[in-house]
């Protein structure tokens, strides 16, 4: 399919699909789609039913995602986008990890692991739970980490990047977390920038490794994904939540 240059109206960023199908297969020409691509919007591509056909195809050629992969590079989620704000996509996740969270507490203090999950996650978590005394410990968990000893209270596990289903471990309560933005916490990359053994030599600066891009406010979550995940769960009807369940009406 192609754009449709004259029926590409938008806000400021993108096209929000006001003129109607602005999508043409580029075989025929005839409109087939509306695309919507703007800022404030989700991405998406809806289909006229009266242009298109469905048909059914055999077995997907490539194997699905499996666990393991989430480790490559290319699934980790930055979560700074190129324009230099916080990620859409992280914020939506880190609302739904915290209301998963907010249940699994119910309301009470936790304690971030040291490193880029109390970093990226430490103001969200602040302006959510209490602190205080007797927090239940956080920590990662999924393919490829070796959980500490002794073990965290609390698993920050990631969705199968396909089917949305939690990596579950064996033992210990569960947050599912977006699964680029788990593969960022749990595989980071390089971060430091000094060098692998010995040090600089002296009056040697390097400006060859800049710092890891921050806007200027904290990392927020999205607060309807927060209400929308909290009110669907179970969990958030217990009497220690009623604050949070006011918070959603």
């Amino acid at each position: 399919m192609a754009l449709i240059p004259e029926k590409c109206e938008g806000y400021c960023r993108g096209v929000d699909g006001r003129a109607g199908p602005n999508l043409a297969c580029e075989g025929c020409g005839q409109a087939v789609a509306t695309r919507v691509d703007d800022c404030g919007s989700w991405q998406t591509v809806w289909l006229e039913p009266e242009a298109v056909v469905r048909l059914r195809t055999g077995p997907p050629t490539l194997s699905p995602p499996d666990w393991d992969d989430l480790q490559h590079a290319d699934n980790r989620v930055p979560p700074v986008e190129p324009d230099g704000r916080w990620s859409r996509r992280w914020e939506a996740a880190i609302g739904v990890a915290l209301a998963h969270l907010v249940a699994a507490t119910e309301g009470r203090p936790v304690l971030l692991p040291v490193g880029p999950v109390a970093e990226l996650l430490g103001y969200a978590v602040e302006q959510y739970l209490p602190a205080g005394p007797q927090a239940r410990s956080v920590g990662l968990a999924g393919p490829a980490i070796h959980l500490r000893h002794p073990r965290p209270d609390i698993l920050l596990v990631p969705r199968h990047p396909l089917t949305g289903t939690p990596w579950r471990s064996d033992e210990g309560t569960v947050v599912p977390l977006d699964s680029g933005v788990w593969a960022y916490l749990a595989h980071p990359g390089e971060t430091s920038p000094l060098p692998a053994t010995g040090v600089l030599p002296e009056g040697v600066l390097r400006d060859d490794y800049p710092l890891p891009p921050r806007p200027w406010y904290p990392l927020t979550p999205h607060h309807h994904a927060f209400q929308d995940t909290l009110a669907s769960l179970a969990a958030a009807r217990s009497p220690q939540l009623l604050r949070y369940r006011n918070v959603c009406r």
